[in-house]
Order: C-alpha cells, then structure tokens, then sequence
C-alpha cells in the first residue's frame, strides 16, 4: 500500500487502499488513537481518512463522502456530540451512520442518543470490536435498514462499559 495526501483543504489523512469499497471518516484528536483506529480498518480493507476534530469534520465530509463517522467525544474546537448534531442536522450527512468512540459518561451516551449517534465503543476498545461494530453500520447502511428504530437500541451497559447500539448479542 503506498501513503498518500489528501488534496482537502485541511490535514487530513488518507491511504490509498487498494480495492477498498468502504470509507471510514475517524475524527478524535489524539493522533495515536487515529492511527490505532486506522490500522485496524485498513487491515479489514477499508479506506481511512482522518480529522483533528469536530470543525476539521464538517470541513470534509462532503468532499470525503464517508460510509461511516467515528468520533471521540472531547476534543478541542468542535465535540463529537455537538458534530453528531451538526451532521443528523445537514440533509446531506443525515443518513450517515455515525459511532463514538470515547470513555463516554451516562450523560454523554444519552446526549449522543438525542444526538442520532448510532453506536458506542469505550476506549479502550479492541479491535476485533471496533471491526465489527464498523461493519455492522456499513453493512446496515448498504442494505438501507436501520431496524425500524434508528438503529439506536439495544446493546450493553454504558458509561465504562461498551455500548454497540444495534447489537444483538455476541
């Protein structure tokens, strides 16, 4: 695989990966947590481009045109729950599928409920979750069901502990 730039007006980072069908947009303002996130998924064969933050988001989505958000809850300029609700809001992002992943509190988690966050993943995660969790609401997308509910239902316990909206099980 070769490494190459972005043409966005912004930082982002993206790697040609060859044959790749899917594109995940990863936002969280950790650098090391991108590169974990993205490894991850370019070894399932899925595109990855990253963002800083919530404003660095909303300043590429269009031009990335994800199959997927993930998003960290704090980070500087823009969070992920005031992002989730920008994006639910644009006609054009509102159908996007959209995952925290984040040490969420109770209150993050509902808030990002309202919000139309379809899924949540605490950190740390593994991987082998964080691969599943993303295929699900790929997959979910490209089927163009959500369930009937949003997607948003169902799952384990929150706060520390995963919360994979959707999930049944397993």
């Amino acid at each position: 695989m070769r490494k190459t730039r972005t043409r966005w007006p912004v930082s982002t980072y993206s790697r040609v990966v060859p044959g790749a069908s899917r594109r995940v947009l990863v936002v969280d303002d950790n650098k090391v947590i991108r590169q974990l996130i993205r490894v991850n998924l370019e070894l399932e064969g899925i595109e990855v481009v990253t963002a800083a933050d919530g404003a660095e988001c909303l300043e590429v989505v269009h031009q990335v045109r994800p199959d997927l958000v993930t998003l960290d809850v704090a980070m500087p300029r823009l969070d992920g729950l005031r992002t989730a609700a920008r994006l639910r809001s644009d006609p054009r992002t509102r159908e996007l599928p959209l995952a925290i992943i984040s040490a969420c509190t109770q209150y993050e988690v509902e808030s990002g409920l309202e919000a139309g966050v379809d899924a949540f993943l605490a950190k740390p995660f593994e991987p082998s979750e964080l691969v599943r969790v993303v295929g699900q609401l790929i997959e979910r997308r490209r089927c163009g069901g959500n369930g009937g509910d949003g997607g948003r239902s169902g799952g384990r316990g929150t706060g520390g502990a995963e919360r994979a909206a959707g999930h049944a099980g397993g």
